[in-house]
């Protein structure tokens, strides 16, 4: 369990908002970016063929650590299990790869393809962090009782998807458009673990350098598949199965208005809402295990948590949980297990200030809640954007967000044609007390 934790430490020094191509795909250029934010943006193509290459983004972020911890790299494990706040750690990873969009009269037709990585902390208690990954370093006192009463997860996905979009506009005269879109898509889902402890309740006890669990009792879910059931410690568990064989389906919908501007040839509004990703993909793999269990320590017995410390997979935690004779199994799934994507809804409005000069209102919200076992977990984030258009060709633009997890942040982003670079979070990411990090780029063409 340290291992799994160092990796999300140090992943976290290296990744650079958990709203991936934060300003970006509100752009005005449009096009494959911002089909898939919302498809019925496709109806906007002002080029009859827009072709994407490449556009890959990292997100790092979290409620404890500043980057000032992460760069020192001092005692990371002591202060993210500190203090009484539960812990919340997001690293996620998202490739957009090769796009085609094709616009013919009043529709849109595109074929786009993504690829995904990440790995998430879950409300997860600090004690109990801090009894397994740093022996209790944290506490002041000789036990410590828990009584929780959520479900706390630790949990890895990667999966690919290969969407096939449809917009048109509905109503288009040379003030108002009004389009709508969806996009259909296909799942390849590649690698999953969960690690879920529902309602844990129990006592710690620190003693002669061990730290054991007393009286205690959870519902625990244990699932993997892929190349995350042996291991995700390491960089190449995920990397190494982000397209698995066909086996799910989502969808996403969207509408669109458009307020025209005859004077720039823009708009004055352009304003969007979607639902995103409604759907689900079930993994089958050889090693597939999906259990539920009940955890029960009596008050006169314990459960050593040193021997958590260095495993690299959720199969050892259950191989030893189950050798305990403290876990006791109350429901075992089929070999093979759906899980939902990160169903969210998502609303925005670029409005032009003056000649030059916009401005967008964003919002992403989650439809499910992040704490249900067979749920890939999602966050929800505001945000403005302030941008200037020095041509069509050229723009600059400061993404300002707030995300639940890690709080404000303030970027900056840059696209010359095709090619854009930026990040949610490259001013705050100055500051030593700044919990999130991101980078993107990517590059497209129209004919």
């Amino acid at each position: 369990m340290r291992n799994l934790l160092i990796f999300a430490l140090l992943a976290s020094i290296t990744a650079s908002a958990q709203q991936h191509f934060a300003g970006i795909g509100t752009s005005s250029r449009g096009g494959i970016m911002s089909g898939l934010l919302n498809p019925a943006e496709l109806a906007n193509n002002p080029s009859k063929y827009d072709v994407f290459i490449f556009a890959p983004s990292i997100v790092a972020s979290n409620n404890k650590l500043g980057i000032g911890d992460l760069i020192g790299g001092d005692n990371l494990e002591e202060k993210l299990f500190s203090g009484s706040e539960t812990v919340n750690l997001r690293i996620d990873g998202e490739i957009v790869g090769p796009g085609f969009a094709y616009k013919h009269d009043k529709w849109t037709f595109a074929l786009m393809t993504k690829a995904y990585a990440r790995l998430d902390l879950v409300d997860v208690d600090p004690n109990i962090g801090d009894a397994i990954v740093n022996g209790g370093l944290n506490s002041l006192v000789s036990t410590t009782t828990l009584n929780n009463d959520y479900n706390q997860r630790l949990t890895g996905t990667s999966w690919g998807e290969v969407g096939i979009s449809v917009a048109r506009n509905l109503y288009d005269d040379q003030q108002h458009s009004f389009g709508a879109g969806v996009t259909l898509k296909i799942l390849f889902p590649g690698s999953y673990a969960n690690f879920g402890a529902r309602d844990f309740n129990g006592t710690i006890v620190y003693a002669a350098g061990d730290v054991e669990l007393t009286d205690a009792s959870a519902s625990v879910n244990i699932a993997y598949s892929g190349n995350l059931g042996e291991s995700f410690s390491q960089f190449g568990d995920y990397t190494g199965s982000l397209f698995g064989k066909p086996n799910g389906f989502a969808a996403d919908l969207g509408v669109n208005y458009r307020w025209k501007d005859e004077e720039e040839g823009r708009y004055k509004l352009n304003a969007g809402l979607a639902i995103r990703n409604l759907g689900g993909m079930t993994f089958s793999d050889t090693n597939n295990a999906s259990t539920n269990y009940e955890l029960n320590i009596p008050a006169t017995e314990s459960l050593n948590l040193n021997q958590f410390q260095d495993i690299e997979s959720l199969q050892e935690v259950e191989e030893i949980l189950l050798a305990s004779g403290y876990l006791n199994r109350t429901e075992n799934n089929a070999t093979d297990f759906k899980v939902q994507l990160p169903a969210t809804f998502v609303g925005y409005a670029d409005v032009k200030i003056i000649q030059g000069f916009y401005a967008t209102i964003f919002t992403q919200q989650k439809i499910k809640e992040n704490n249900e076992n067979d749920q890939i977990a999602v966050e929800n984030v505001t945000s403005l954007t302030p941008r200037y258009l020095l041509n069509r060709n050229i723009e600059f633009y400061v993404p300002l967000s707030v995300n639940e997890i890690s709080g404000f942040s303030a970027g900056f982003g840059f696209r010359a044609y095709g090619f854009f670079i930026g990040s949610s979070s490259a001013f705050t990411a100055l500051s030593s007390n700044a919990k999130q990090a991101d980078v993107y780029l990517g590059y497209g063409f129209r004919i």
